[in-house]
């Protein structure tokens, strides 16, 4: 089955039964040390070595924007590993999972609400974030409307279109979801309706243009966007803000050869962003370095919002 048609079939029953769902790895994987993460495996000829290394960043806005952006960074890991690193750029975040779970994907970033799925299904392991200067990290959940739209506040939106981006988004569908039923007593079909944008840029886009009423992004890509003059501030008012949640995961494919992946390591911990485009447009939403995470702690809190929408992982 494919992974796309897994995802579908998944959300929509967590939709119509939810219910509280244990965090598991596929039965492709094994987790001896109890990290929730897969184990490298242990017969190296089961170990990938690829001459050339490819990256994919989260689609959350344009691929093509972040072609040049990486590229300072993707030299360096060049420079540290030895070996070409290619950028990938993705359309979904179902398709960014079926490469790596494919062997066509090494490294990558994957959205906060991706990232249970992409260690569950495809082997991810995660390792490194970015975060301020000060090590603060973290964005928040908006549910933005337009200025005059009607709706000035949350239960106004009975009987609305709210917009989410794709059922795998934390922010774009997942703890609204949940927050929205848990503080407001508002599930989707039954006091508004939802519709689905595919991207954070394009929830934005649609609210500023007064294509949709109301959407739940997250602030870190609206801020972005504001910088680069792509919408202004005053076309968006905030309904709701949430608490801070871990931003996009960096990390490997399970199978990749452990020198490799230690190399991989180095590259983001050693890279410096002084003056490059990674600082110049990251800095947008306050991020200025790349710090150690590990999964089992920073994403608790993304796990327990899959539990409360009675996401199931499985992926076999």
């Amino acid at each position: 089955m494919r992974l796309t048609t897994i995802l579908t079939a998944t959300m929509a029953l967590a939709l119509a039964q939810p219910a509280l769902a244990e965090f598991k790895l596929s039965d492709r994987f094994a987790d001896a040390d109890g990290d929730l993460i897969a184990d490298i495996p242990e017969d190296a000829s089961k170990w990938l070595d690829p001459d050339t290394i490819i990256f994919a960043y989260t689609p959350v806005e344009d691929p093509a924007v972040y072609v040049e952006v990486w590229q300072g960074f993707l030299d360096h890991m060049e420079h540290v590993t030895g070996k070409k690193v290619q950028f990938f750029p993705v359309q979904s975040n179902a398709a960014q999972i079926e490469a790596m779970r494919a062997g066509r994907l090494h490294v990558a970033g994957f959205n906060t609400g991706s990232n249970p799925l992409a260690v569950a299904c495809a082997g991810f392991r995660p390792f490194t974030m970015m975060a301020a200067a000060d090590g603060s990290f973290g964005y928040e959940m908006e549910i933005i409307t337009y200025p005059d739209s009607g709706v000035d506040k949350i239960e106004d939106l009975k009987g609305k279109e709210l917009a989410f981006t794709s059922e795998t988004s934390n922010s774009g569908f997942k703890a609204p979801s949940a927050l929205l039923k848990a503080e407001f007593g508002m599930e989707a079909g039954t006091d508004y309706t939802a519709v689905f944008s595919g991207k954070h840029d394009n929830s934005i886009l649609g609210v500023a243009n007064k294509d949709y009423t109301a959407a739940a992004i997250a602030n870190s890509v609206k801020a972005r966007m504001i910088d680069r003059g792509v919408v202004n501030a005053d076309q968006l008012t905030i309904l709701y803000t949430s608490q801070t949640f871990p931003t996009t995961g960096y990390g490997v494919v399970y199978n990749l050869a452990p020198e490799l992946q230690d190399k991989i390591r180095e590259a983001f911990f050693s890279f410096d962003w002084a003056g490059s485009k990674l600082e110049e447009e990251f800095q947008k939403s306050g991020e200025a370095q790349f710090i150690p995470i590990t999964f089992k702690d920073n994403w608790s809190v993304i796990r327990q919002i899959d539990e409360a929408n009675g996401v199931s992982y499985a992926c076999n």
